[in-house]
């Protein structure tokens, strides 16, 4: 009987044992309520990816990933926004070098969203790097700091866009400055 009893006790406590240890459930709210929460917490050395649909999941414990489920250049518009708002942070953009070459013939409206993507992020300081070093510099940052990927349903080659956060009140001219000062 007592068998019985304990049996009984692990069946029906199991399952709440085991959620202890599960991850906690993403929030069931908007893509852009989820990155608004973030934006608070995120400063200097954190990047945020807009990314196309065929973006990896990476494995590093530092990233968080939110699906937006909407194309890339109005999500992409919106980010900035939501980045450049609250006056903390600044971006610096990053995209892969290899969508420049790509051939209308080789992907069906790609000559379009570059235009597109070149006008939205026209007066922006835009740093254009083989996709591999980019990756090589992300997977750099996301050991120390916090990545969130806002993935998109992009389906088209290296047009994922990346943005390094930089403080938006101290510059590295003040930095030098400042080291110069403290020698």
């Amino acid at each position: 009987m007592t068998g019985r009893v304990i049996k009984a006790a692990f069946v029906l406590a199991f399952p709440l044992l085991a959620a202890c240890g599960a991850k906690a459930p993403e929030s069931n709210g908007s893509w852009r309520q989820r990155l608004a929460d973030q934006l608070p917490l995120l400063g200097h050395r954190n990047w945020i990816i807009v990314a196309d649909q065929a973006f990896p999941e990476l494995k590093s414990p530092g990233i968080t990933y939110i699906n937006s489920g909407e194309r890339l250049l109005p999500v992409l518009k919106e980010v900035l926004a939501m980045v450049k708002a609250p006056g903390h942070v600044t971006p610096i953009l990053y995209r892969d070098k290899e969508l420049g070459f790509i051939a209308e013939a080789q992907s069906t409206g790609i000559g379009a969203f570059r235009d597109s993507v070149n006008a939205l992020l026209a007066g922006s300081m835009v740093r254009e790097m083989l996709h591999d070093s980019i990756f090589a510099k992300l997977d750099a940052a996301a050991g120390l700091f916090r990545v969130v990927v806002v993935k998109t349903d992009e389906k088209l080659p290296y047009t994922s866009v990346l943005m390094e956060l930089d403080c938006a009140y101290w510059n590295g001219e003040k930095e030098a400055a400042l080291r110069q000062v403290m020698q």
